[in-house]
């Protein structure tokens, strides 16, 4: 009995350091998961920050760069066309569109202005542009009628032989200042200016060319 009694001592005295061993296994096992946590939480906030500069990087490129709105003539529809290459002397009227074209993610908002047509560098008509917003990334559209003739210009133009071969040049200049508004937050004065050559055909009273940059 006392043999027996003392085998059980002996294999609680050997058991008891398996116990702890075991436990120290438990928790490195669990120490380890819960770095693996740690690491993949690390790795997601890390992304998310890339992410996020990304994110931040293209919008300040592509939606708060300021760009500069363009202004163009659109078709011309011609009312009448005369011409005299014997005085000589011209008058005309159209409709037209003064076409603003805004590619920015924010309102243009432009001040009252005028589009000026000219011959060799001659006044011969205007048309007020009226006080006016291009809404964001659209084209705004003005309809307006202009009417010209060459009685300011001087007798030693070269208006006769000009007339005389059956076509009129002319040209048209336009500035447009005001602000680009970008969210609210950034507003920045841009100025949009035009300068169209338009050619007329006298024979056909037709537009044969319009040419803007």
């Amino acid at each position: 009995m006392a043999e027996k009694h003392n085998h059980t001592q002996q294999a609680l005295v050997q058991g008891h350091p398996r116990n702890g061993e075991d436990h120290s296994t438990t928790f490195q096992f669990q120490d380890e998961i819960k770095r693996e946590k740690r690491m993949k939480l690390y790795k997601y906030i890390g992304i998310f920050i890339v992410f996020q500069i990304i994110i931040l990087t293209v919008f300040g490129l592509m939606v708060m760069k300021v760009k500069t709105p363009k202004v163009r003539l659109g078709a011309i529809n011609i009312q009448s066309l005369n011409s005299v290459p014997a005085t000589p002397s011209f008058d005309a009227s159209f409709t037209t569109q003064i076409r603003v074209k805004n590619p920015n993610w924010g309102p243009f908002k432009f001040d009252a202005s005028t589009a000026t047509f000219s011959y060799q560098g001659v006044p011969v008509g205007q048309v007020v542009i009226p006080k006016s917003k291009a809404r964001m990334r659209s084209t705004k559209k003005i309809g307006v009628t202009v009417s010209l003739n060459s009685k300011a210009l001087p007798s030693s133009s070269d208006l006769g032989s000009e007339l005389k071969s059956g076509v009129l040049t002319l040209s048209s200049q336009a500035k447009l200042s005001g602000k680009v508004e970008i969210m609210a937050v950034t507003k920045k004065n841009k100025s949009a200016q035009m300068d169209c050559a338009i050619v007329f055909d006298l024979s056909r009273k037709a537009i044969q060319a319009l040419q803007c940059k």
